[in-house]
């Protein structure tokens, strides 16, 4: 089960509302998407839970989702969550199963086939819909809008990715890619049939920095489609091999994801 698409919701989808409140199905009906993500995580995400006996504490099993949320789209380090939430490391770990056994994150993992740079080895980590993220999500007025809308656009795109690759049935997995050196491609698709690497922008301009990753994993993969999604209006080649694509338009035609 996943959160609404794009293309499911058709003319009701609205880039900016997303981003706001994600595509759990009943935020597009409720006036008050903000307060009904608040009472969903404390009913599913919190007692239910609860219920299941998945955990004993839940006050233990709060603070972690709130601490989570600050890796979003992030490498995860597991003892440095520890320390955050005064909680044991095998703890934090078994916390990740049950968020991911039961669909409510994903852990993905790094893309290391033919390797030709030393990568990192941890997992990177998301909530599965952008909403909930950023609603779990602490803010403050210490909080530059780029902490928190970057991974948000990145999540709404890995839900939409996660969403085709189920509902068209493929057997391709989703990866990330990144280097010792902090070069980072945010995912990488890969199966038979496909073999695509994805860069998401929260930005309406891309500098050659932006593109840094996708440039260098193209030259250590001169076979896979290389994509910058972002928030700009236009679509175009650059560099004769990185695919333009403002984010509003992919996710309404998932059929770049080929």
């Amino acid at each position: 089960m996943y959160p609404l698409t794009a293309i499911e919701l058709d003319e009701k989808f609205d880039l900016k509302k997303s981003i706001a409140s994600g595509h759990l199905p009943l935020t597009l009906y409720d006036n008050e998407p903000e307060e009904y993500l608040k009472g969903y995580i404390q009913t599913y995400l919190k007692e239910e839970i609860l219920q299941e006996g998945l955990t004993r504490n839940i006050g233990d099993f709060s603070r972690f989702l709130e601490i989570a949320s600050f890796s979003q789209g992030s490498c995860l380090n597991y003892s440095e969550i520890a320390r955050e939430t005064s909680l044991d490391r095998q703890k934090v770990t078994s916390y990740f199963n049950i968020l991911e056994d039961l669909l409510i994150g994903y852990r993905i993992p790094v893309f290391t086939k033919k390797s030709k740079r030393k990568l990192t080895t941890h997992h990177k980590f998301y909530y599965f819909d952008v909403g909930v993220y950023k609603s779990i999500r602490p803010k403050g007025p210490l909080d530059r809008p780029e902490e928190i809308n970057g991974p948000a656009y990145e999540t709404l795109v890995l839900q939409e990715i996660l969403a085709t690759l189920a509902y068209e049935n493929r057997n391709d997995t989703v990866y990330f890619w990144r280097t010792n050196t902090g070069h980072e491609v945010d995912f990488i698709i890969y199966g038979e049939n496909c073999f695509t690497a994805i860069e998401v922008k929260g930005s309406g301009t891309i500098r050659t920095a932006d593109l840094i990753g996708l440039t260098l994993f193209k030259k250590d993969y001169p076979t896979a489609t290389c994509i910058c999604l972002y928030i700009g209006k236009e679509k175009k080649l650059l560099n004769n091999h990185i695919q333009l694509i403002p984010i509003e338009t992919a996710l309404q035609d998932m059929s770049w994801l080929k």
